[in-house]
């Protein structure tokens, strides 16, 4: 029989007891039944946790299923475990899927590993031998001056595959040894796939390894191989040839009723045109029926299948039953968790599914913004006006339908601030914020023009949906908006909305509507397409963004710890009624009050008993700081950390020395969003406008005038703590940039040198007054019902 299985713990004594043991453990653990899926207790075995339950059937549909993948084969092509000159193993890589592959079995998983690597092996090994026994031929017959002329002879593959299978074996047993893990050598061919009787063999020898908890092994017995049968690979689910390891893979997972194949080669996954050149772009999920879209490049340097024979194989497993992907085992910065990140669902290679959304991709989506924000970008100001106008009207006229929505998902927004935005939209892109004349005939400008594409990332809140598109629209940006599940209906309508908004002047794809499956964090991989991302939520959300943006830019702000200064010459009046609505107007809101600064000449006095009553009335929980405990017999509870951002009718009360004391404690324990001071000394007050380095410092005034429609913006994007580009609230302003302009008439730089016939002259040039029909507009859409909108979304999600 050619399919020979060799357990890997054979060897020394404690391998064999170590062995010993793990049967055991197991069979006193497992009830096997031939040919079905089992469950495997494994609470008594070291580092092994409950495996996942999943009866086989149909392929997952999506990528986010995977970590619920039971059995998983794991392909190494020849480039994935050759080294770079095809001689010799790449130990580092090969270490690597070691030790994914055991994290997932020690998870209870069943793993098996089809392998390459053996030819490349034996050529090294046989290499080695051949060069050794010809310098010692040619060292006893002809001298040391002709060992610089020996040649290696051409090595025929056969001979080099059974010279390397064995130190391959060790290999893998030596790296599986260090996890506790025993694995088995398996060689096949076809015979033992279209013989029945070998087929049942192997097939029993597979589900016995597996519940003894041992990894198989599996490579084509390339020593004895005969070559593939012509016309017959991949014709169907019951016939295939293993003419390399792909088919190989393809036909042992569909065998072994696998959950998942994850095929590692030497490219990304599946591209659309060749990989390398200029235009080919990942496919991310193919389907069946795809292929003719695809354009196949050559074979690897290594190996016998290309990707189009990776692709057949894949297919076919599919449609056995089995997931498949295709992804890099070789790149140095992703190898090393590869294997354990597919398993994860994270979108790694190229998924093979069999459901095809009914919308575009994620990418695709990214791309559509892409090109549709640029049109946008070239309409007139008063179009885009028109198309937030438009929007308006069409938020109103569809109050019934918005209300219906709205009622599945939430229970309050606000709508806010459309027509201003497009009132004051007119002035936004293309405005010249200088101009300078370098030489006679030579000017410069400096002109607005948008970021790019923004992907907004927002929780429950199905208001920020017109909003930030208004602001996007305005500001001739694409957008790319993902919203909480829990407001999908009204997110809904909201976008197809706005879509037909934009189609008035044909700019519908600049905005999409992200309902992927997929986790947040791998739109936050797509570094080409997105150039800002602005995360609208809690903090942990905004941290957890923070994190997983690749090489995108972040606005927004991790928490809000603003504070509230209470002067010595403060005002009894102002005091309770600006703590009370910084603290209790929204108490949820990333601008409310969490720590009340009190100078200490303030305790003890009338004013500071009107505070505590009313926060007591208005059943604010507080707690005590260090400095505020230490004045009381009996204090509240003192509190665990000065940074916290309790979000709730919580506050903690401190006491400081003055206002160089309550500016310190802010820059030490705030997170520079929004601090506030209370007091009648004008003078006082502006060294605390001064010092604070926080986005938004006010006097004698709440820390809730935090806000994009409070300041006169129309509408926020978000709020910003950052020191670049845009800080605070951020409208209209915080989603341009700029870009220079230059006109000249034949002017080259050699003719500004010493010896040249130009001088620089660097005169500023007044900018001129940009008017625009903003007038006409608001009269024609904005005049008859101003604030139905606003009414609408206030009264139903209010």
């Amino acid at each position: 029989m050619l399919c020979r299985a060799a357990l890997s713990c054979r060897g020394s004594t404690h391998e064999r007891s170590l062995l010993s043991r793990v049967r055991t453990t197991v069979s006193s653990h497992f009830t096997y039944v031939p040919a079905q899926r089992h469950s495997r207790q494994l609470s008594n075995i070291p580092f092994m946790t409950m495996p996942l339950i999943r009866s086989h059937g149909k392929p997952f549909a999506h990528r986010s299923e995977l970590k619920h993948a039971k059995r998983i084969v794991v392909k190494l092509g020849s480039a994935v475990v050759t080294r770079g000159d095809e001689c010799g193993l790449a130990l580092g890589r090969l270490a690597s899927i070691v030790e994914q592959v055991s994290v997932l079995q020690n998870q209870g998983r069943e793993m098996m590993i089809v392998t390459s690597g053996a030819v490349a092996f034996g050529k090294q090994r046989l290499r080695h031998e051949i060069l050794l026994s010809q310098s010692v031929r040619q060292a006893l017959h002809s001298g040391q001056n002709q060992l610089k002329d020996m040649q290696v002879p051409v090595l025929e593959a056969r001979a080099c595959a059974a010279a390397g299978q064995s130190g391959l074996m060790a290999l893998y047993e030596a790296m599986f040894t260090q996890y506790s893990i025993c694995a088995a050598q398996i060689l096949v061919t076809n015979l033992d796939f279209h013989d029945e009787q070998k087929r049942r063999n192997l097939n029993g020898t597979l589900h016995e390894l597996l519940r003894m908890n041992i990894v198989p092994i599996i490579n084509t017995n390339d020593a004895v191989v005969p070559p593939p049968e012509p016309n017959s690979d991949l014709q169907g689910v019951n016939v295939i040839s293993i003419k390399d390891n792909d088919s190989l893979a393809a036909r042992l997972a569909v065998e072994m009723k696998a959950d998942l194949i994850i095929v590692l080669s030497d490219v990304g996954g599946l591209f659309d045109s060749p990989p390398g050149s200029d235009d080919a772009k990942l496919i991310d999920i193919f389907y069946p029926g795809d292929q003719q879209s695809v354009t196949f490049g050559t074979k690897s340097r290594v190996g016998m299948g290309g990707m189009e024979a990776k692709v057949k194989a894949a297919l076919w497993a599919l449609q056995g039953g089995t997931s498949v992907v295709i992804a890099n085992g070789t790149h140095p910065k992703i190898s090393g968790h590869v294997i354990t990140d597919i398993v994860e669902g994270k979108k790694v290679g190229t998924f093979f599914s069999e459901v095809k959304p009914a919308g575009p991709t994620v990418e695709q989506q990214a791309e559509m913004a892409r090109t549709g924000g640029r049109n946008l970008s070239t309409l007139r100001p008063e179009q885009r006006a028109e198309i937030i106008f438009h929007l308006a009207d069409l938020l109103t006229d569809h109050r019934d339908e918005i209300l219906a929505g709205n009622r599945k998902d939430m229970e309050e927004a606000e709508e806010k601030g459309l027509r201003q935005i497009a009132a004051s939209s007119q002035d936004s892109v293309g405005r010249v914020i200088r101009r300078t004349r370098i030489a006679k005939e030579l000017e410069l400008e400096q002109v607005t023009v948008p970021i790019g594409v923004l992907l907004v990332i927002f929780e429950s809140r199905p208001d920020c949906l017109p909003q930030v598109s208004a602001l996007a629209i305005a500001s001739g940006n694409g957008l790319l908006l993902k919203g909480g599940k829990e407001a999908s209906n009204s997110n809904q309508i909201l976008y197809r909305l706005t879509q037909e908004a934009l189609s008035i002047h044909g700019v519908k794809d600049a905005i999409q509507l992200v309902n992927t499956r997929e986790d947040v964090e791998d739109l936050c991989r797509l570094n080409k397409l997105i150039d800002l991302i602005i995360p609208r939520g809690s903090s942990q959300l905004v941290r957890d963004i923070q994190n997983a943006a690749k090489g995108i830019p972040v606005m927004g702000h991790s928490e809000g710890i603003c504070h509230v200064y209470v002067d010595s010459e403060a005002s009894v009046e102002k005091v309770t009624r600006i703590v009370r609505d910084s603290k209790c107007e929204y108490p949820a809101a990333c601008n409310a009050m969490e720590t009340l600064l009190i100078h200490r000449d303030v305790l003890r006095t009338p004013l500071f008993d009107q505070i505590i009553d009313m926060l007591r009335v208005e059943q604010v929980k507080i707690h005590a700081g260090p400095k505020f405990a230490s004045y009381l017999t009996f204090s509240p509870s003192e509190v665990k950390s000065l940074r916290s951002e309790y979000g709730d009718l919580e506050c903690c009360i401190e006491v400081v020395d003055g206002v160089e004391d309550a500016i310190e404690h802010i820059h030490k324990y705030g997170s520079s969003h929004t601090d506030a001071i209370i007091t009648e000394n004008g003078a006082t007050a502006e060294y605390f406008l001064q010092h604070v380095d926080s986005a938004c410092v006010f006097w004698n005034s709440s820390t809730r005038f935090s806000d994009g429609y409070r300041f006169g913006l129309g509408a926020e994007v978000g709020i910003s703590t950052a020191r670049i580009h845009a800080r605070g609230p951020v409208g209209i302003e915080g989603l341009l940039t700029t870009k220079w302009l230059l006109r000249g008439e034949n002017h080259v730089v050699s003719d500004f040198s010493e010896q040249g016939s130009m001088k620089y002259l660097h005169e500023n040039i007044p900018v001129p007054q940009r008017g625009g029909p903003a007038a006409k507009i608001q009269a024609d859409h904005g005049q008859s019902r101003p604030h139905l909108v606003s009414g609408i979304i206030k009264q139903s999600l209010c």
